[in-house]
């Protein structure tokens, strides 16, 4: 345990108090300008602290707290001139004020994020602004509010020197403040909302409630420092509060440092100082002063403190436990997930109709099916972040439809996700110890990290196999870590039960199978496990039931063997269509040259590889299929062929050319096109728009011919001329695919990539658009077919690869293809 305790906090400690007492007996013994000059870089100092719970722990902007500064400064100046109300009560009460202003302004302002945060706040200012210059009979309009008296003690006035000295206490005891609120519960809370609203409310935090919060407490602390700045004026007038002092109270925090205690000190120095430093120099000032700032940022953009953080501050370490040990929390329950009739619609579309399912406390329940089944949708809708159109979801017998996300997580529902949403700014140990809360934040100065707390995520963190640097930041973990830390994250909340979505996704086959030995430990804790994975000889080697949904509809389930043997299932896997009559395939002597060859290219993502030593050709005139179950890293492999993902090792040949270091667009002017999974479609412009940007890189046609060539699409698909002068956005997913396909072929591609082109379409689509590939087959276009419908895909291409894992695992023919084992067991697992 003293691991935790760093030993730079005494000598921190030490030089606050130091930088205090100095500004203290500066303030003491100066003449007035300098006693003036840290004043009201004490006042800067107390708003940036209260804006820095907003920024620095929130990461919520607000460009108006200018208006809660002019609220405190304009209830102490009335209070005081027209009531005679005594200073102390009258500060008081201006900052219950700005605070119950701040709390009132938070429940419009974060319904929306990022530059509408912003522009809401800078409205909040320049409605104060206007109010107080309009209100004549309250606030004296224009010509504010003058002779405001000085606080007193026994008689005596403070002065501006008084002033000053009360208001540095006040700024030690609200930077007190924000340290015990940093280290508190409510500040990882804060921290972990900032960096992901939807992991913080799978493990039972309200994000409205906890911005509100911050918003609240940012506000105080603006009107304590305006309610202080009122008597040290002496008077008070719309123009000091102006849209540009908002400017400089946010570059209070930008510039010391966003979430650092020291941060908003720094910042006031300098924003305050720099203009007094370059005041002799007349008309130059206001430039030299931005021209100062401009270097400051560019020098340190995570601010003066965090750039000095990072150059001399020291780590400390504290490891987890390298054995193996029982799961130290236990399930606050052992109940049945039972769900039943689970239904959900978007725009009219099914995405899930009717779905069943029962999850037994001690046995893991997979959920498959392929690319686009509606898998993922049905877990946000168990975890509360969709709410069905229909149907139950009962947890031993309580409802939990249409319940918050963050209820639901209360409950003992606990997930992760398919990209791991760790919160990245804290700490492996701070994320653990924030999941235990369970979304009770307890009191605001509390330390979260007691002794107790931290001893049970310690073995909790050796039980899911995680043996790194417990205080290491978890944005800087592995790819493997950030799993495992994730799943300790969610038994962290004593959940009956677990959801897991892809957890396996981008593990190497050694990790995947230390995953498959905790998922079977995990469920031995009477937890019922829910997992959506597309690794099958993972589900199928771990699964104690199999639920099989296809196009939102539960098509099969039962044990693994079971499921494996299902007609339907393999029909949902590999498609119909191997024998469909369609354009003769070409000929060997109709087939040209190799056009694309790729030799051991291997690929990844961070320290993650998702391809393997991957080689395989494509000759002119050919249409070849990639083939494999998702996650086999298909669009891995066409991201790198089209530029837009740099292979680690490995060469990509494109007629003879080397350009596996080559960028996307130059990549696509060599005659290489791809088609992307998701369609893409320029969604605010028009059909006709998106087609013609096509032709966009093309130098060899004129406006007339590239008309033409329009037109050509619009009879290729027919779809798309109904719809010519459409916002492209509002297509139907196999018209947006339909439109995508069109936009290639207008590049006149020597290879045409093909993402996914079925993925998320109707049955009848689907056979439309493979219809209309098949011609292009017998036009003897050149494609690289990436699909998940395997049957059809084989209909249509002469030759296949077949991908399992980053791996090639068979090649030939497409009729060789069709009869090789490989391709099921790629698909839907098996034994050699």
């Amino acid at each position: 345990m003293n691991a935790l305790k760093s030993k730079s906090t005494p000598l921190a400690l030490a030089a606050f108090a130091l930088a205090f007492i100095a500004a203290a007996a500066a303030a003491g013994f100066a003449n007035g300008y300098y006693v003036d000059v840290i004043a009201r870089m004490v006042l800067a100092a107390m708003v940036g602290v209260g804006l820095n719970v907003l920024i620095g722990l929130t990461g919520q902007v607000s460009f108006g707290h200018v208006g809660f500064y002019a609220i405190g400064a304009y209830v102490v100046a009335i209070l005081t001139t027209q009531l005679h109300l005594p200073f102390s009560i009258a500060v008081v009460l201006a900052t219950l004020a700005a605070g119950a202003m701040g709390a009132l302004l938070a429940l419009p302002a974060l319904r929306v994020r990022g530059p509408y945060l912003a522009m809401v706040t800078i409205a909040f200012g320049f409605i104060v602004e206007r109010g107080a210059s309009e209100w004549s009979g309250l606030t004296g309009g224009q010509n504010g509010i003058m002779d405001i008296p000085s606080p007193s003690m026994a008689g005596t006035a403070f002065g501006p020197r008084g002033i000053a000295l009360v208001s540095l206490v006040l700024l030690a005891v609200l930077v007190y403040g924000y340290w015990k609120l940093s280290l508190s519960t409510w500040g990882r809370a804060m921290r972990a909302v900032k960096d992901s609203e939807t992991a913080a409310e799978s493990i039972g935090f309200d994000p409205v409630l906890i911005k509100a919060a911050a918003f609240t407490l940012s506000a105080l602390c603006a009107g304590l420092a305006g309610g202080l700045f009122a008597p040290l004026l002496g008077m008070v007038t719309p123009s000091a509060f102006s849209f540009s002092q908002s400017i400089l109270f946010v570059l209070v925090v930008v510039i010391g440092g966003a979430g650092s205690v020291a941060g908003p000190l720094v910042g006031a120095a300098i924003v305050v100082l720099l203009p007094e430093m370059v005041s002799g120099m007349a008309e130059y000032s206001q430039l030299l002063f931005g021209a100062l700032l401009l270097v400051v940022l560019w020098i340190a953009p995570e601010g003066i403190v965090g750039a000095v953080r990072r150059f001399v501050g020291r780590r400390v370490t504290l490891q987890a436990p390298s054995t193996e040990t029982p799961l130290p929390m236990a399930a606050r329950s052992t109940a049945e997930l039972v769900v039943q009739n689970l239904t959900i619609a978007f725009g009219g579309v099914k995405a899930v109709t009717a779905l069943a399912l029962h999850a037994k406390p001690g046995a893991i329940t997979s959920l498959i099916g392929p690319n686009g089944a509606g898998k993922t949708t049905a877990l946000n809708m168990l975890s509360g972040f969709y709410q069905p159109g229909a149907g139950s979801i009962r947890l031993g017998g309580v409802a939990l439809e249409g319940l918050r996300a963050w209820r639901i997580a209360r409950a003992g529902i606990a997930r992760t996700y398919q990209t791991s949403q760790l919160f990245g700014s804290l700490s492996v140990l701070d994320n653990l110890i924030i999941a235990e809360k369970r979304g009770r934040a307890g009191q605001p100065f509390a330390a979260a990290a007691q002794p107790a707390a931290v001893e049970r995520v310690l073995a909790l963190a050796a039980f899911v196999g995680y043996s790194g640097d417990l205080l290491r930041p978890a944005a800087d973990l592995a790819h493997v870590d950030r799993r495992l830390v994730e799943i300790a994250r969610a038994l962290a909340t004593q959940p009956a039960v677990l959801l897991l979505d892809e957890p396996a996704a981008g593990l190497s086959r050694e990790d995947k199978d230390r995953l498959a030995l905790l998922l079977r430990r995990i469920a031995a804790q009477n937890i019922a496990v829910v997992i959506v994975e597309h690794d099958m000889a993972l589900v199928m080697g771990i699964s104690d039931e199999v639920v099989v949904i296809d196009a939102g509809v539960r098509i099969a389930a039962g044990s693994p063997r079971e499921v494996q043997q299902d007609a339907a299932v393999k029909k949902a896997y590999l498609g119909e269509g191997a024998g469909r009559p369609g354009a003769a395939r070409a000929a060997e002597a109709d087939i040209g040259e190799p056009l694309l060859e790729t030799g051991r290219l291997s690929a990844g993502y961070g320290a993650s590889p998702v391809l393997h030593e991957v080689s395989l050709r494509v000759r002119e005139r050919e249409m070849v299929a990639v083939l494999g179950a998702n996650g086999a890293g298909k669009s891995t492999l066409m991201r790198a062929l089209a530029g837009l993902h740099r292979p680690a090792l490995g060469q990509i040949a494109f007629g003879g050319r080397a350009i596996e270091t080559l960028p996307a667009h130059q990549v696509t002017a060599l005659g290489m096109v791809l088609v992307p999974e998701g369609r893409q479609v320029f969604a605010e412009l028009s059909v006709l728009d998106n087609i013609r940007l096509g032709a966009f890189l093309r130098k060899d046609i004129d406006v007339q011919q590239r008309d033409a060539e329009v037109e050509g699409m619009l009879e290729r698909f027919p779809r798309l001329r109904e719809r010519a002068q459409q916002r492209a956005g509002l297509l139907s997913g196999g018209e947006q695919q339909m439109l995508a396909i069109a936009r290639g072929l207008m590049a006149k591609p020597k290879l045409l990539l093909l993402d996914e082109p079925s993925l998320g379409l109707a049955p009848t689509i689907i056979a439309e658009l493979f219809a209309a590939l098949d011609r292009l087959r017998g036009e003897r276009v050149t494609i690289l077919l990436v699909d998940q419908m395997a049957g059809l895909a084989l209909a249509l291409a002469d030759r296949a690869y077949v991908i399992e894992g980053g791996r090639i695992v068979a090649s030939g023919s497409a009729a060789e293809i069709a009869q090789n084992d490989a391709l099921e067991r790629a698909y839907l697992g098996g034994g050699e």
